[in-house]
């Protein structure tokens, strides 16, 4: 049996759960505190012999469990029941995402990394039978996921990427190219990377890897993503709000600023493009037409078949702890009273 998960983001929503109890253990306390302002709690239980301790805890965790239940069901778990080999037609293709602290300027909306994510789930949306992998890079490159035809895992992973994920500062553009070459493992498809960085390269050999990856059939178009007017680079506090600027030896703010010219230069080595990255809509009309010149070759993958939806089942087993929540009633059970389970007598 294979599972997938349809929503997987929606299950940060389980958070809710925890915050729930500690409002009902707050609440039992803020009782009992003002029970015991009101009068003795032995003269309170006799007052209302009838209200049960127990019923208003078994309540709260019956609506917890369907809420969960409720949570379950958008996140909408599927089962796969066999894996069968799929024959596709299509490119591979490596997302090589800039992640180092240039990245996170505010010179183009909401941040350069948070464009270039947007860029990337959008050309991913538009695809079709490709396979597709993923690399972060900084001053180091590191691996973010494999060559795979699950779109949705694909931007999953795409959103988790920071500028924490590498530790090693600077961009090192020949690292980002040698370790994205390393993914293609078949050999006669045909193969492309779409680099994309604000082109500030701290490392040697971006051109010379390059090269190698032309070499290798590969092609490289890359995206250009920021300004050449540039802005600083925020850091930001616990609280999300930017608490300073960085800054130089001397003291001095640093201004990050598009190099769009190192991109130029890559691209066109391997005989593909430079896009500007600012537009939305032109970068995906720009890799369309990248896209439609590279030929496309058939290739097998297994795949998970016949996955059924599961949230069905969830549903039903909220509603129906809802249906039995409305038949707990907050006073004592008169056969339970008797056997005195809980000690309530």
């Amino acid at each position: 049996m294979y599972h997938k998960l349809e929503e997987p983001v929606l299950l940060y929503l389980l958070l809710i759960l925890p915050i729930l109890v500690l409002i009902f253990l707050f609440q039992i306390y803020w009782k009992k505190r003002k029970q015991k302002e009101f009068g003795n709690l032995e003269l309170i239980k006799k007052l209302s012999p009838e209200k049960s301790t127990f019923k208003p805890v078994l309540k709260f965790i019956t609506v917890l469990l369907a809420l969960t239940g409720l949570i379950l069901a958008l996140v909408n778990p599927k089962i796969g029941t066999k894996m069968e080999t799929v024959k596709r037609q299509g490119i591979d293709i490596v997302f090589a995402l800039d992640i180092s602290k240039s990245m996170l300027a505010e010179d183009i909306a909401p941040s350069r990394l948070e464009k270039s994510k947007q860029l990337i789930s959008q050309i991913i949306n538009n695809l079709g039978s490709d396979r597709i992998g993923i690399v972060g890079y900084a001053g180091s490159a590191y691996p973010v996921l494999p060559m795979t035809t699950d779109y949705s895992i694909a931007k999953m992973y795409l959103q988790n990427m920071n500028t924490n994920m590498v530790s090693s500062q600077g961009t090192a553009l020949n690292d980002a190219i040698n370790l994205a070459t390393t993914y293609f493992d078949a050999v006669d498809t045909s193969k492309l990377i779409i680099l994309v960085s604000d082109g500030e390269d701290h490392g040697d050999g971006a051109e010379e890897a390059s090269e190698i990856a032309k070499e290798k059939g590969i092609k490289i178009a890359t995206i250009g993503v920021g300004t050449l007017d540039g802005g600083p680079i925020p850091i930001k506090g616990d609280n999300g709000v930017i608490a300073e600027y960085k800054k130089d030896n001397e003291g001095q703010v640093v201004v990050t600023k598009l190099n769009p010219v190192t991109l130029q230069n890559i691209a066109k080595n391997t005989k593909s493009a430079y896009i500007e990255g600012n537009n939305t809509k032109q970068v995906l009309e720009q890799i369309k037409q990248v896209l439609d010149t590279i030929e496309k070759t058939e290739f097998e993958s297994q795949e998970i078949a016949e996955y059924q939806t599961q949230y069905q089942w969830f549903i039903g087993v909220a509603f129906f702890l809802l249906l039995l929540d409305v038949f707990f009633l907050e006073r004592k059970t008169a056969w339970l009273q008797k056997l005195n389970l809980f000690n309530e007598r």
